[in-house]
């Protein structure tokens, strides 16, 4: 049966990978993938999507967030990463049912396909029964979002080693569907060495990337090292924040062929650290962008690059440019997870994840540099249509589905319910 092919014609597409925007040119889609960018691109027999007066660029890609927070949001602001931890991960986590956990991460799932996030990390760490893992990963596959499922182990509770090993060989087994797996253990900053070991045998047997929080303790205060010194450094893991780490530890995890997720916004909101990615980047290590908690921060991929460049400026005697912020936006946040190869550009062969931006809206109207207006000034509002896998889930500033109103009124449920 012939694959169905559309073009999105005419727009400005953002390269990343070249650092250039080719004014009036298509991008032909079909079935799953780009297979051609060019100008004037044959588009008998396909849907065109006009692209015109928009900019187009490959789908943001979010390298850690929880996304059952959805339904907690706001309610750790003006809070330090203690309090932070004792309200969302104490009190108000244990209370998420199996359904909660399933409508909140719909919920948040969502939020990042509306603002033109295709690709996230969701570090799922309220799994408190095989029901909520269940419900959390159906949620991500109904969703349409492409998805790392992060098996989270909670840090108030117990590590079901038996429930990842299920959901690995029943549900989450194949490595190039559009919702995979990744072990999401507490680590070495916070657990002692022997949980550490256990946790990384596990992630050893299933054949999972690991992706964890790391900080200068409290109980391991170079991390990096410890696990070096006990042969548990792994390829592809990726390392969560690590303002407090020296540069030798950034080094180390270069050198191991790590990547780093910051969460700049999150960071400077919960931590007051000082900002972190300009010595990542320093370091040789590809570094992705992530929002982590919407109890404390936005949840649209603007507002983090924004907050990324701002510390950048703060922080780094030469600071990232916006092209770099973008890239690590996307193309640098799927080489983070493993997915470099299938998407985080618009590239021929790689997976139709693209967001167009109406570039003739106030904000973004007349701009002389599209990645750098991007940046800079775009938002949430002005992300038009977003696809995944080259299906369509927003189209005309509308996520295209019908459920919206129940999924709106069940998270409300949600929030209510949980709160107390």
């Amino acid at each position: 049966m012939p694959q169905k092919r559309t073009v999105i014609r005419g727009g400005t597409v953002i390269d990343v990978e070249a650092g250039t925007a080719l004014p009036a040119t298509d991008v032909l889609v079909e079935g799953e993938h780009i297979v051609a960018v060019g100008p004037g691109l044959d588009a008998r027999g396909a849907e065109i999507i006009d692209a015109a007066d928009r900019m187009v660029l490959p789908g943001f890609v979010d390298v850690h967030r929880h996304a059952w927070q959805a339904a907690l949001r706001a309610t750790a602001i003006d809070v330090d990463l203690q309090t932070y931890l004792e309200r969302i991960l104490g009190q108000f986590g244990p209370r998420f049912s199996a359904a909660h956990i399933g409508t909140a991460t719909l919920a948040g799932a969502l939020e990042c396909l509306d603002a033109g996030v295709t690709t996230l990390m969701d570090f799922s760490h309220a799994l408190h029964s095989p029901a909520h893992t269940d419900a959390a990963t159906d949620a991500l596959e109904d969703s349409g979002i492409r998805a790392v499922f992060g098996y989270g182990f909670p840090m108030y509770g117990e590590r079901d080693f038996a429930d990842v090993r299920r959901i690995r060989s029943i549900r989450l087994a194949d490595d190039a569907a559009r919702v995979t797996m990744a072990l999401a253990p507490v680590g070495p900053s916070f657990t002692p060495i022997d949980v550490v070991r256990e946790d990384w045998a596990l992630a050893d047997e299933l054949g999972l990337r690991l992706t964890f929080h790391v900080s200068s303790g409290p109980v391991a205060t170079r991390p990096v090292t410890t696990l070096r010194d006990h042969g548990l450094l792994r390829e592809g893991s990726l390392y969560i924040h690590g303002s407090s780490l020296d540069d030798d530890e950034l080094k180390l995890i270069a050198s191991s062929g790590g990547h780093a997720g910051s969460t700049p916004a999150a960071e400077a909101q919960l931590t007051g650290g000082e900002p972190v990615i300009g010595r990542l980047r320093r370091a040789g290590v590809v570094t992705g962008l992530g929002v982590d908690a919407v109890t404390s921060v936005a949840g649209d991929m603007f507002s983090t690059m924004r907050a990324a460049l701002v510390g950048s400026q703060i922080a780094d005697k030469e600071p990232l440019t916006a092209l770099d912020v973008l890239r690590m936006a996307t193309l640098d946040g799927a080489t983070a997870l493993g997915l470099g190869d299938r998407t985080g550009s618009i590239t021929p062969g790689k997976q139709a994840d693209v967001v167009l931006l109406r570039a003739d809206d106030l904000n973004l109207l007349a701009a002389d540099d599209a990645a750098g207006a991007v940046v800079s000034s775009a938002h949430a509002g002005n992300v038009d249509t977003v696809l995944v896998a080259g299906r369509v889930v927003k189209t005309g500033g509308r996520l295209a589905r019908t459920d919206l109103d129940a999924v709106t009124a069940a998270t409300r449920e949600v929030a209510a319910a949980v709160r107390g």
